[in-house]
């Protein structure tokens, strides 16, 4: 194994004899003079380690330690300084330093503390590349997003339900994604290559059900508000289910157990899929969720808006997980498109402004998007908009909005 260490060093008599230190020790120097010829190296996926001095011309080791930290907050990074300044070294592991060495260092001291590293570092390494892998053969854990307990038990039971084969039912509040949730148990299934076929069960009759069945063959049918299934349908339901040939996956944001005492629904139905269950928990229950899933939907609302993603502070997270979202992930989503798209994202900002401010900031959101999905082109967002060029470039002034802001590489 390659044990990579980039050593960074304005100074090439002393750049050469740790060098010549570490390649004795059996480790792989890479030297650089200085940051600008050594940032090119620093990278997430980069192996080693960094060894760098602290005093250089331009760009010092605390630069160089804030910009490694930044391309990988795991990469670590020992620094050298020659004067033996306590203050310095504090300085420099509260900023996350992995080591600190006065200089001149004995080989012994620089090899124990980059042995260390490196040891750290593969580590890291590894468990990304397994955390990678197990990501990419469950779909469980790369699009039900969350790190909480109770979002970490939705997904125990999606997997469980992925795995079974059976029917299976999916029970959360509206607006929590019930669907997504469904089409991630097929997506965890053996029958994951065969289609998954949605369908409102609400008015959906017998000749319509038959229709989706047979299009869900090797895959499965997911019927959503199953508790609004006409009760003739059902009948067609039962009948489907003994033919077998597809899996029903089912949804619902209310209490089916009342729904069959109050004979709505099939008993037989609803014992099929009682037996493997996956409850989706609301955003209330919680709270810790909200600022991933806010990322996760800023970061999509940008990428379709064609326009960079604006940062979202920790004092903004904090409002966000103050805040009630009775309408689950799909009332934070709504919220995170308009802080992209720059409109006030809470009601009592909204309530504050008049109809015509609420107007100008819808117009200016509006006018924003178009430069983001046309790459800054001024002329081509015009045309999107049906506006006329003079009028889309008076607008432009009268919001700050520069047309370059918009361009991406």
């Amino acid at each position: 194994m390659i044990r990579q260490v980039l050593l960074v060093d304005d100074d090439a008599a002393v750049r050469e004899a740790l060098g010549q230190t570490l390649e004795l020790h059996d480790f792989s120097p890479v030297t650089a003079g200085s940051f600008v010829e050594a940032k090119d190296r620093i990278a997430s996926d980069f192996a080693g380690v960094i060894v760098s001095d602290i005093r250089m011309p331009g760009r010092d080791g605390f630069h160089l330690l804030d910009y490694a930290r930044e391309a990988d907050p795991d990469l670590p990074v020992i620094l050298l300084t020659g004067e033996g300044d306590i203050p310095m070294a504090v300085r420099a592991m509260s900023r996350g330093a992995f080591g600190f060495l006065e200089k001149p260092c004995s080989p012994k001291e620089l090899t124990a503390v980059v042995e260390r590293a490196l040891t750290v570092r593969g580590m890291v390494l590894e468990n990304r590349r397994m955390k990678a892998q197990l990501e990419a053969s469950d779909p469980a854990a790369r699009m039900i997003f969350g790190r909480s307990p109770q979002v970490e038990t939705l997904r125990a039971q999606v997997r469980v339900a992925g795995r079974a084969g059976t029917e299976a039912l999916v029970l959360g509040a509206p607006g929590s994604g019930v669907s997504k949730v469904a089409e991630v148990i097929h997506l965890s299934s053996l029958l994951s290559k065969g289609p998954f076929v949605k369908r409102a069960a609400a008015g959906l009759d017998r000749a319509g059900l038959d229709i989706a069945w047979e299009a869900a063959q090797g895959g499965a049918l997911f019927l959503d508000e199953l508790g609004q299934l006409p009760e003739d349908t059902q009948v067609a339901l039962s009948d489907a289910l003994e033919r077998g040939g597809a899996r029903l996956i089912a949804g619902t944001t209310q209490d089916l157990r009342r729904a069959v005492d109050e004979g709505r629904l099939s008993a037989d139905i609803y014992y099929r899929l009682e037996v493997c269950q996956a409850r989706i928990p609301s955003l209330a229950e919680r709270p810790e969720d909200i600022p991933v899933l806010f990322g996760h939907y800023v970061a999509q609302a940008a990428e379709q808006a064609g326009i960079e993603a604006p940062r979202i502070t920790p004092e903004h997270e904090a409002g966000l997980m103050a805040q009630e979202w009775p309408g689950n992930a799909r009332s934070l989503m709504s919220a995170a498109m308009r802080f992209v798209l720059g409109m006030p994202d809470e009601l009592s900002q909204a309530k504050d402004l008049g109809l015509a401010e609420q107007m100008a900031q819808v117009e200016r959101s509006l006018l924003a998007a178009s430069l983001g999905r046309h790459n800054g082109r001024a002329s081509e967002a015009a045309k999107a908009l049906k506006l006329p060029r003079k009028t889309m470039y008076d607008k432009l002034a009268k919001y700050g909005l520069k047309p370059e802001a918009f361009k991406r590489d």
